[in-house]
């Protein structure tokens, strides 16, 4: 076997399939020993992140849009102990809407939901459903950690283990998803979370953005920090797939 990736779960592909594929034309170029070759670039090691160009077509981008619009609210988050709507309010200003594969008519997100799950090598069963968000200008989110701390949030029937982000469109200026943290970069302790610092990633339609919030031994990942800058010039449209640790119910999302 070949690890072609060293995340966890990404890509180990088989050698004589490989030597196979390369020797006849007559072997189908999608498998889901092979992940129809999508191109994987490695922005990081602390946190690990992935970066999928060209992972949608323009065309399911808009299509996905189109079904999330009519149906977002303001946004709202998961809140520790003794948070409250008031204390957080400002933390994230986005409008969203959660859709599942089932419920969107078109099949793209069935597709999307596919193809990522192939990409990290945990089952469609792992994800919750899609959060199709939009940022307007002058809207951002906080950094934060998509898994939740049980001692901040209780205790969790499940752990949120990766996030794999959609861009659904370019943005003019703003918008980057950015990791303050990367590298075990020195942040001091009254660092502001509103700032955008660390590594930044652009939103191009299409990318899909693949980062781990978990180690191995089912820790949360400091590094793994991040938040979405504020929007200046443009729209930010993306589509957020939360994966955990183990399978997800209708009654879970």
């Amino acid at each position: 076997m070949e690890v072609c990736s060293l995340f966890p779960f990404v890509c180990i592909l088989d050698r004589k399939f490989i030597d196979d594929i390369q020797k006849s034309s007559s072997l189908p170029l999608c498998s889901p020993r092979l992940l129809c070759f999508v191109h994987i670039q490695v922005l990081s090691w602390k946190p690990r992140a992935l970066y999928f160009p060209n992972f949608a077509t323009a065309e399911q981008c808009e299509s996905i849009i189109s079904s999330a619009k009519p149906r977002l609210k303001p946004s709202t988050l998961a809140l520790r102990k003794g948070e409250t709507d008031e204390t957080t309010k400002g933390v994230r200003t986005s409008s969203g809407v959660f859709l599942s594969a089932s419920e969107d008519v078109t099949g793209v997100l069935d597709v999307i939901e596919e193809k990522i799950a192939r990409a990290t090598m945990i089952p469609k069963s792992h994800g919750e459903a899609f959060n199709i968000l939009r940022y307007e200008i002058g809207q951002k989110y906080d950094s934060h950690y998509d898994a939740f701390n049980p001692s901040e949030y209780g205790p969790q029937k499940s752990q949120r283990v990766a996030s794999f982000l959609l861009y659904l469109s370019d943005v003019e200026v703003g918008g980057d998803t950015m990791f303050p943290f990367e590298n075990g970069m020195s942040v001091p302790e009254n660092y502001d979370f509103k700032e955008c610092i660390g590594l930044k990633v652009k939103p191009r339609q299409g990318d899909g953005l693949l980062f781990y919030s978990l180690f191995p031994n089912g820790t949360i990942d400091p590094t793994s920090l991040h938040g979405s800058c504020p929007v200046t010039r443009g729209e930010k449209w993306v589509a957020t797939k939360w994966i955990r640790d183990q399978e997800q119910s209708d009654a879970d999302e």
